[in-house]
């Protein structure tokens, strides 16, 4: 306020003095004038410039915040996959083993084992020596029934084991083709033997031999 009457005070000194032009009081007053109005623009120049740079500041940092998240998350997702590997692998792995063992177990129960062949003659010894100590009267079921029977019940838990295998693997749904081919053919094999095994327990597939009874009369 003291620098704007000082000047006013001049430029009516000045104006008063009748050897100052009006043009060149005029010019001085108009120059007073524009010099505040100039400082005020610097200064609002000033401070939009400021905070033109601290934006501008804070739009690098959170740029650089997001490219930090964005690699962290990168590795987050390449450390999961990596973990991940490991495990799928082991689980095609087991499902591709199971569907072999599956397979060979149903072969296994159609065609007969080494298992269920020796305890077969296992059983045919036994029936032998209950015959020759009197200890069984019927000759063909100790001899022949009994280990028949046997074999039958091995070759179904063959057959059994083979329908719970493959059966666990395609529940597991595998990706690979061949695991679930094998499967399945591990599974129909199981359920085939069952059948058999069943059929020759129950001596569907083919009766005991029986001795013809000697007609009556003929002795005498």
């Amino acid at each position: 306020m003291g620098t704007t009457r000082t000047t006013d005070e001049r430029a009516a000194t000045r104006t008063d003095d009748p050897s100052v032009p009006a043009e060149a009081a005029t010019d001085v007053e108009e120059k007073t004038t524009a010099e505040p109005d100039t400082d005020a623009a610097t200064g609002t120049a000033d401070a939009a410039d400021e905070k033109r740079a601290t934006a501008t500041a804070e739009h690098d940092e959170d740029s650089d915040l997001d490219g930090l998240d964005d690699t962290a998350a990168a590795h987050d997702d390449e450390d999961a996959l990596d973990d991940e590997a490991p495990v799928q692998a082991t689980a095609g792995v087991g499902f591709g083993a199971g569907a072999v063992v599956a397979a060979g177990l149903g072969l296994a129960s159609v065609t007969g084992t080494w298992l269920g062949t020796l305890l077969a003659e296992r059983q045919t010894l036994l029936g032998q020596i209950k015959l020759q100590s009197g200890k069984a009267t019927d000759q063909i079921a100790t001899v022949y029934g009994t280990p028949w029977h046997t074999t039958a019940l091995v070759n179904g838990l063959f057959a059994l084991l083979a329908v719970i295998i493959g059966g666990a693997v395609l529940l597991n749904r595998p990706r690979a083709a061949w695991m679930r081919a094998v499967a399945w053919g591990g599974l129909a094999l199981g359920v085939l033997g069952i059948l058999i095994s069943a059929g020759m327990y129950f001596d569907l597939l083919a009766s005991l031999p029986s001795i013809p009874k000697a007609p009556a009369g003929a002795g005498s």
